[in-house]
């Protein structure tokens, strides 16, 4: 399988056992600084752009298990012989490939509001309105929010999603390849048939109380070990709804790993 070198930040001082932070569709490793930086006081974290995603270079293929190799390639990269992995969303499916095909190399696993199943929405809509958007006749940010809003109503999703939207010599442009996105988006809402494998080691699962995507049922059939602890009040959105409570709960994990 062909790898593609990650980029990445990272924040705090290098010890034994990293913790890995994996973003969700469409987001990327600034998504996750803030957040990083205060896991950062007790933990060398790395916060990784997948393939397709941030800095990271582009690739036809957007699925688990390449994205699985990527991460096992970033590792070996590094000389990280274990590391604990944090992931959201498209990144938590991610994080658990990873921890159910190379387990030896996973010292901790925590996965956010996301659990090892294939969900029926679709991101066909979302991905073809921000195809339409008229990126060579946008002036300014603003023209590029009002642009979307009749598809995405949501202004914190709305610029969120637009983050992916730079500028370059006064044009517009998507850093993601928008056509890769679109023929992979049924991969990300999917999750591969695992067989009988099973991690059995302790796992955390965190999910918004408000929030519809963690399956109990699914999650023990395959982490039979899991730990879920949800934050009231949030969405799927929690690290960012409730920074104080998710960084609580991450910390607390890590420090009894």
């Amino acid at each position: 399988m062909t790898t593609i070198e990650l980029a990445y930040d990272s924040f705090g001082e290098p010890g034994d056992t990293p913790l890995l932070i994996v973003h969700g569709f469409l987001a990327a490793s600034r998504n996750w600084r803030s957040v990083a930086k205060r896991l950062a006081e007790q933990q060398h974290v790395y916060v990784l752009d997948m393939r397709n995603h941030g800095s990271s270079p582009h690739a036809e293929v957007l699925d688990y298990p390449s994205m699985a190799a990527d991460l096992l390639a970033f590792m070996d990269g590094h000389g990280i012989e274990h590391a604990h992995l944090l992931g959201h969303s498209m990144g938590g499916k991610a994080v658990m490939w990873f921890a159910l095909h190379y387990p030896e190399r996973v010292a901790g696993l925590i996965v956010a509001d996301i659990a090892p199943v294939s969900y029926q929405h679709s991101f066909d809509d979302l991905v073809d309105a921000l195809s339409r958007l008229p990126v060579d006749s946008i002036g300014n940010r603003k023209q590029a929010e009002e642009a979307l809003a009749e598809a995405v109503p949501d202004l914190a999703y709305r610029q969120f999603l637009l983050q992916n939207l730079l500028l370059k010599d006064g044009n517009y442009y998507w850093r993601i390849n928008l056509d890769i996105i679109q023929k992979n988006a049924h991969h990300i809402v999917g999750f591969p048939d695992v067989g009988d494998r099973r991690f059995t080691r302790s796992v955390l699962f965190i999910g918004g109380g408000n929030s519809k995507y963690l399956d109990e049922e699914a999650i023990y059939a395959v982490f039979p070990q899991a730990k879920i602890a949800k934050i009231p009040d949030t969405g799927h959105w929690l690290y960012v709804e409730e920074p104080d409570a998710f960084c609580s709960l991450v910390g607390d994990w890590l420090l009894a790993a």
